[in-house]
């Protein structure tokens, strides 16, 4: 899918938070344009998305369409701050809030969502918290694209970010109509997502059709906190993507790679959302640790990203210096990689194909593609993540982790593709029909023996000679096995049944019942057949449950098998990320290395509706090595260097295509160019 601007999005980018409440006097007061400016350049900073309507409803400027915000100091803020960002060469997009908008829920109740089930989306009178609009109301969705007509022909903006295009699984009386006229059910939690999809969908292309007729070439992005693994045409009335991803607010570090991973298929220009805060939006006077932020943003361009943080500016107007030296070491950093960042893609041999995009749930992310995407990210293997309509003979192996329920069409492609040479990796539910019987398409070698074996947790036992670098006895697996038989496949592991379950009738220990070492195997663990390994555990889901090695291990020795001489080696620890890309139109290759290990410190950060989180952080980070990769080239290179020092690497050839290097130490990241590769 091609790219729908001519002007690329720019690299070190801040996203300006101000939701200010009528109830604080002196609204941008103390804003001082020149100091404004001066702190975004010292910075770095390139781009600083700022406000029209904020999630209070109030406006920046002097609309004739909403409501100016009754104690501006200055009528129009926005309007200043376009003069001072525009005459510095900052770009400067405009920010319009959607189904967050508190003044208008105030005086148009009957716009409210009203949800089938207690959330955030819709809380009681006497909470402190944002009341959704319902976008099914067309006098809402008509206010809306006024303002962002009235916005876009006023200022010198390159692009509108619109906030809050949510699922709100909402039941209000213009839902329940337009349920009733789509033959849908409101007690189904499926059938109120499917309309609340059609209710978002009809506004994203209403505004857009819109907007592009008078403005072409106008960014246009929707934010809901997530980029939804449900196809390219989800985003046909997007410009570019954002992917919101604060690791320290309740994603994780683990949510980016993964969004990044599937926006980098799509052909879109892409941005990613951390945030300068310790913990999450709305937090004055939180600060993130630089050695956090210069990781993240050094994780953002490996995946192919451009960078944004997220920050919030004082109701005063007044900037924080604080904030912008904390931010400005990492900008300093991607400033001098741009010229090695401008056209890199990925190289990717192996395909995440998305258990999100095949289940209808609107859940953020999967936890059989977090798992998976967890351990290929720990054994620094390059992939992609993808969905049905991707070209699977891209790469030499897919994985369908644990719950894909293959369509009639895509299991023929898949068949199609293994035929073809190309190795695949299913587990769990993967590649099975309703009745858990193996698709006769993919001729996995195997049958089913009844729907599990019956016990939970059972164990695996590995042939060493098959599968290496796992324990000779049984180890613990703490998921249910699929009941199998081989039928031409190879048996590579087995399944060891307990003594019994635990139950109130007979337990032993404190936990699960050891394995019976007198008892037949109950059947096949992991099988191979032409090319195809299965495992009849759901083995990703329970590595993002557990995080136990011995799994990631059993997925590597497979991965060894099916896919020998990987495009990158290294010994960086599981902690560490690495990432290759290609500058074809420079002749290069760029390997990434980065290494900052994040720990739980915060163990109770409120999270909602009463419950806690924990958080990650990421300080004080020391520098490691010796480091040393191996990179599989087309050709060997002309020279390898650092990119932000430009000092030579020395370089050997190591056979197979591979051109070997070492580093004596590094901290956060270091990029090292291979030039004349392509």
């Amino acid at each position: 899918m091609p790219s729908r601007t001519n002007r690329p999005l720019r690299y070190r980018q801040i996203h300006l938070d101000f939701h200010t409440s009528e109830h604080i006097p002196g609204i941008g007061a103390q804003f001082d344009p020149d100091a404004f400016v001066a702190t975004f350049k010292a910075a770095h900073v390139d781009s600083v998305t700022i406000f029209a309507k904020c999630h209070h409803g109030w406006s920046y400027y002097p609309t004739k369409v909403g409501a100016p915000h009754p104690n501006l100091a200055r009528p129009d803020l926005m309007g200043d701050m376009v003069k001072a960002l525009s005459a510095a060469d900052i770009e400067c997009p405009v920010y319009i809030s959607v189904q967050w908008d508190e003044r208008n829920a105030r005086l148009h109740p009957e716009w409210r969502v009203r949800s089938a089930t207690k959330n955030r989306f819709d809380p009681d009178q006497l909470t402190a918290g944002w009341h959704t609009l319902c976008l099914n109301h067309k006098a809402y969705r008509d206010e809306l694209l006024e303002q962002a007509r009235e916005v876009v022909r006023n200022y010198e903006t390159q692009g509108l970010f619109f906030d809050i295009v949510l699922t709100p699984d909402c039941v209000c009386a213009e839902c329940l109509a337009t349920m009733e006229e789509q033959g849908l059910d409101p007690e189904s939690p499926a059938d109120r997502l499917r309309k609340d999809e059609w209710v978002n969908e009809r506004f994203r292309s209403e505004m857009s059709a819109a907007l592009r007729e008078e403005f072409p070439d106008l960014r246009i992005f929707y934010n809901c906190g997530h980029i939804h693994k449900q196809g390219p045409q989800r985003f046909t009335p997007y410009s570019h993507l954002e992917l919101e991803s604060l690791p320290t607010g309740g994603w994780g570090y683990d949510h980016f790679p993964s969004s990044a991973r599937y926006a980098a298929t799509l052909g879109f220009d892409f941005v990613a959302h951390t945030g300068k805060f310790h913990t999450s939006w709305g937090e004055f006077g939180g600060f993130k640790h630089p050695d956090a932020l210069e990781y993240e943003c050094a994780q953002m361009v490996a995946l192919g990203s451009k960078c944004l943080v997220g920050d919030q500016l004082h109701p005063s107007g007044a900037i924080n210096a604080d904030t912008y030296s904390s931010i400005a070491p990492a900008y300093a950093r991607i400033e001098k990689l741009e010229p090695f960042l401008e056209g890199a893609r990925q190289v990717s041999e192996i395909a995440i194909l998305s258990a999100e995009h095949f289940d209808a749930s609107g859940d953020r992310n999967h936890v059989s593609d977090d798992g998976a995407a967890q351990m290929l990210q720990e054994l620094k293997l390059p992939f992609d993540i993808v969905d049905r309509s991707a070209r699977f003979e891209n790469y030499r192996l897919l994985i369908l982790p644990d719950a894909i329920a293959l369509d009639e069409e895509t299991a023929r492609r898949l068949a199609d593709y293994i035929r073809a040479g190309g190795k695949a990796i299913l587990s769990g539910r993967s590649g099975l029909d309703e009745a858990g019987r193996p698709l006769a398409a993919l001729d996995l070698g195997i049958e089913a023996d009844g729907p599990h074996v019956g016990f939970t947790p059972s164990y695996a036992l590995a042939d060493d000679a098959k599968l290496a670098d796992l324990p000779e006895s049984p180890f613990v697996m703490y998921g249910t096995a699929r009941a199998i038989r081989p039928v031409g496949a190879q048996v590579l592991a087995e399944v060891v049944p307990p003594y019994f379950n635990r139950s109130y009738k007979h337990f032993s220990s404190h936990q699960h019942t050891p394995d019976d070492p007198d008892a037949a195997p109950l059947g096949p663990a992991i099988t191979e057949h032409n090319g195809v390994a299965y495992i009849a555990y759901p083995i990703f889901s329970m590595y993002q449950a557990y995080g136990q090695p011995l799994y990631k291990y059993l997925v590597r020795g497979l991965i060894e098998r099916l896919m020998p001489h990987p495009i990158l080696l290294t010994d960086l620890s599981s902690s560490g990320r690495a990432t290759v890309t290609h500058q074809p139109e420079r002749n290069r290759h760029i390997l990434h290395l980065l290494f900052a290990a994040p720990q739980v410190r915060g163990k109770a950060v409120p999270a909602g509706e009463g419950r806690t989180r924990v958080m990650e952080m990421i300080e004080d980070v020391q520098p490691i090595g010796p480091v040393s990769a191996r990179v599989r080239l087309p050709r060997s290179p002309s020279r390898v260097y650092d990119a932000l020092s430009g000092a030579d690497v020395a370089w050997q050839e190591a056979g197979n295509g591979y051109v070997a290097v070492s580093l004596p130490s590094m901290r956060i990241h270091t990029a090292l160019v291979f030039e004349g590769t392509a």
